[in-house]
């Protein structure tokens, strides 16, 4: 992943606030997707900073979107387990933005973003394109300057 290149497609994930949702739904925006999973503590704690960032741009032309790469291998060897465990966060932290599940395309969805470790955050464009496959964490204090010299709307 690279500047410039069309972002990795993901497809029909689980969105939390009900039916599937996929990478083609947010162009028009710019993207900022957070990788994270249930058991990671660093993921957690940019929670409230990625609230607080959601909150500021609220009404800009930018999506959050989280997506969860809890998979079975930690959660007992269960697909639902894993997704229950999703979703228990979820609402334990009444998270905001897009919540998604990548679910069984975990795998594919972590090697595709290069998310070998977590949080991951990605900035795309509003054509698809990877701004910076590496993005600030929600905590950096520069992100909000940033994302206000994007000319977000």
């Amino acid at each position: 992943m690279k500047k410039g290149q069309p972002a990795p497609d993901f497809k029909n994930f689980e969105d939390f606030s009900g039916g599937t949702k996929s990478l083609k739904d947010f162009r028009s925006n710019f993207v900022y997707i957070d990788i994270w999973d249930t058991w990671c503590r660093l993921c957690i704690a940019q929670f409230p900073h990625l609230k607080k960032l959601e909150k500021n741009f609220k009404e800009k032309n930018i999506s959050f979107v989280s997506v969860s790469a809890d998979e079975k291998k930690r959660s007992g060897g269960s697909w639902e387990v894993a997704r229950a465990k999703w979703s228990d966060m979820v609402n334990k932290y009444d998270l905001g933005g897009t919540q998604l599940w990548a679910g069984k395309d975990q795998q594919k969805f972590s090697l595709d973003y290069m998310a070998n470790t977590i949080p991951r955050f990605i900035l795309i464009d509003s054509e698809g394109k990877i701004i910076n496959p590496n993005e600030m964490r929600p905590s950096n204090p520069n992100i909000t300057a940033y994302f206000t010299s994007l000319a977000v709307k």
